[in-house]
């Protein structure tokens, strides 16, 4: 049976509005495969990558979000280089999406209250931990005191989270983007400059 030609198979402008409406959606859809990409920061002679939550997807002003602890490892990677990139596939979609941003750091400001007062007691917990994530330890623990790791603990006591928490904001230099399909693959870029560049790329 063939696969059924997608509106977005060659067309840049439904190409753009499948990207965002995927990404929109993941923000508030935990079963979404866009949820969570993989982050990448670093220098050529040493690369990074984890795991990370979309928390805001912003299509008019082309940017990101997602939070972190402040004490991770990552943070200082992102000081020293703030150039970026994540990973996106959804294997149902058959799609993959590459983006190129620019980190910026925000720490106990407005950007960072609004995220925080959004985020839930129980999403909270891992900012309580006592030593910052990656920190060496000399048998198994999830960092947090019995109280914490029990989910003992109200909402006004998770606010003690709130001086290890940050938010990343990525704005988006470029994407690309891969639809996988049987009678051929589509590969398109998108740039962000002063106006708007699409360019067809050989998958």
């Amino acid at each position: 049976m063939s696969q059924k030609q997608v509106s977005y198979y060659e067309d840049f402008n439904e190409i753009e509005k499948k990207l965002w409406s995927l990404l929109i959606r993941a923000v508030n859809d935990r079963s979404s495969e866009f949820r969570t990409p993989v982050f990448i920061c670093g220098n050529k002679d040493n690369l990074d990558g984890r795991v990370v939550v979309l928390r805001k997807v912003d299509d008019k002003d082309n940017f990101i979000q997602f939070h972190s602890d402040i004490r991770s490892t990552k943070i200082e990677i992102i000081k020293k280089n703030p150039s970026c990139s994540l990973l996106f596939y959804g294997k149902k979609e058959k799609i993959q999406i590459r983006m190129k941003v620019k980190s910026e750091l925000h720490y106990n400001n407005e950007i960072t209250k609004m995220s925080w007062d959004k985020t839930g007691h129980i999403s909270r917990k891992c900012y309580l931990v006592t030593n910052g994530p990656g920190t060496k330890s000399e048998k198994p623990t999830s960092g947090l005191n019995s109280k914490f790791d029990n989910f003992d603990f109200s909402k006004e006591e998770s606010e003690k989270g709130y001086k290890n928490f940050c938010v990343i904001k990525c704005k988006i230099k470029s994407i690309e983007w891969l639809y996988l399909a049987a009678k051929g693959h589509r590969r398109a870029l998108i740039e962000f400059k002063k106006s708007k560049k699409f360019t067809w790329l050989v998958p």
